[in-house]
């Protein structure tokens, strides 16, 4: 679903991502994973045509991310998913979904803010929302558009255990997806990831989760 190919990518004479291979196949829910400053959200920008591949070849669901049409099977959610703050949760919601087609599926909005704990919430301006109920907005914006591969920066950021728990609750209950999330909370990448794309000084290497646990985190307190 999800290959890359000896991309490079350097930023002046630094370079950042160097020679990157990797390959996440259908249904992989796989963390992306590296030290602050190594290049995690350099890379997501690269696949979703944020940053241009100066070297290499990015293909998503078959597409070439140079070209449009691997948006149709792509959904992405930052770290900060900016809302407006006067609509309502269901507000937002409409307002996105009507991006993505001229009909908006009402069943459907209703089916995905019940998903995320939101139908009791959607006539509530988003100013009033707490940080985990505007982040489980902006999942539920992506899950809307029912796309096959979800890419995350850092799902959980900044969200107390109860707010992290309740994404995780969502992401697990998913079926039929590909999922590719920055993260540095290995509890939650051993929860609900099935690989690891460790990022290191440039270069990529590819684990099963328990594979990553034995050769980086032995020893490691809260691993």
């Amino acid at each position: 679903m999800i290959e890359i190919k000896e991309l490079s990518q350097s930023y002046k004479n630094k370079k950042v991502l160097n020679n990157i291979n990797l390959k996440i196949e259908r249904n992989e829910y796989c963390a992306l994973v590296g030290r602050n400053g190594a290049g995690k959200s350099t890379l997501i920008h690269s696949m979703l045509g944020l940053l241009p591949v100066k070297k290499g070849e990015i293909t998503l669901g078959g597409f070439s991310n140079k070209k449009e049409n691997w948006k149709e099977i792509v959904s992405y959610l930052p770290e900060k998913f900016h809302l407006y703050p006067h609509l309502t949760g269901e507000e937002n919601l409409r307002f996105f979904a009507s991006l993505s087609s001229s009909h908006v599926d009402e069943k459907k909005m209703e089916e995905k803010l019940k998903l995320v704990s939101l139908w009791d919430d959607r006539n509530q301006q988003v100013r009033g929302y707490s940080k985990g109920m505007l982040q489980r907005l902006g999942l539920c914006v992506m899950l809307y558009y029912d796309t096959d591969i979800l890419i995350f920066d850092e799902p959980t950021s900044g969200l107390d255990p109860l707010g992290r728990e309740e994404i995780l609750q969502i992401l697990k209950s998913l079926s039929g997806k590909t999922i590719f999330m920055a993260s540095h909370h290995m509890d939650e990448i051993k929860q609900i990831c099935t690989h690891v794309a460790f990022l290191e000084n440039g270069l990529m290497t590819k684990y099963t989760v328990d594979e990553f646990s034995q050769k980086h985190l032995q020893g490691v307190s809260g691993s």
